[in-house]
């Protein structure tokens, strides 16, 4: 095993019962991190973490639920004294026309895409500036970078979040401490799936046809692997000099 700079840290993932979490959990802890596993499954937590290679802690938690994130924190500095690399992966997507998002629908939407990841982050980042390292990867989306249809609350939310990393980028710049985003395209994922789901319901296409219908919003033709954005946030976690930055995984769909 290689053993990246940094490597044999305390790692949190969030949304790490399946998808780019689980992946993302997998990559770090080839790496040689403790990884601490959060989401609102322990079940499917405790699946993640007896598949991983090395050490991990099992924390159910509902990151929109601000006592529950303390709680996460609290447990994971119980056990290994430190959280020193943050992935906030958490997150859900709708899918409606704009005129047709309802308030709850909207709140529910920020509630875990952006307000979350600013609690996630504003607690971890004292630890880390004061022993003068840390990394921080905060997992957005392509439409943090560009408007899509039928998707606005999600949108602004990953629009939000990104402007969340580059300002808390700029304030630690000087500490050690890093904090990015990696902005996928549609990775094959259950949240994918769901997406799916909603878009052969409402255009009458088979859901094959809707797998197909995204797969091309890639230009290379297909969906992104999760394990392909776990690889990107291993780089973030490995290089102190990538800051600030919203990395795409997306097949070349926005170039920036």
């Amino acid at each position: 095993m290689t053993v990246l700079p940094g490597a044999g840290r305390v790692a949190m993932v969030t949304g790490a019962s399946r998808g780019i979490g689980e992946a993302t959990a997998h990559r770090l802890s080839q790496d040689g991190h403790r990884v601490v596993l959060v989401a609102r499954d322990r079940d499917a937590l405790g699946k993640v973490a007896d598949a991983l290679p090395g050490p991990s802690l099992v924390v159910p938690a509902d990151v929109t639920d601000q006592t529950q994130v303390e709680a996460a924190f609290a447990a994971a500095e119980s056990e290994w004294e430190t959280v020193d690399i943050l992935v906030v992966n958490a997150g859900t997507a709708t899918a409606s026309a704009l005129v047709d998002t309802t308030d709850e629908e909207w709140q529910r939407v920020l509630d875990l895409n952006l307000t979350a990841p600013f609690r996630c982050v504003r607690r971890a980042l004292p630890a880390m500036t004061e022993q003068g390292w840390g990394r921080v990867v905060v997992v957005a989306s392509v439409v943090a970078k560009r408007g899509e249809s039928m998707v606005s609350a999600y949108t602004a939310s990953k629009h939000g979040v990104l402007g969340l990393v580059r300002s808390a980028a700029s304030e630690v710049a000087r500490t050690g401490v890093t904090v990015n985003a990696v902005c996928p395209g549609y990775v094959d994922t259950p949240m994918t799936d769901q997406s799916v789901a909603a878009i052969s319901a409402r255009t009458g296409r088979s859901e094959e046809e809707a797998v197909q219908l995204l797969a091309r919003r890639q230009p290379i033709g297909r969906l992104i692997r999760p394990d392909e954005v776990a690889d990107t946030v291993s780089l973030l976690v490995g290089n102190g000099a990538i800051n600030g930055q919203g990395i795409n995984v997306d097949g070349g769909a926005v170039q920036s």
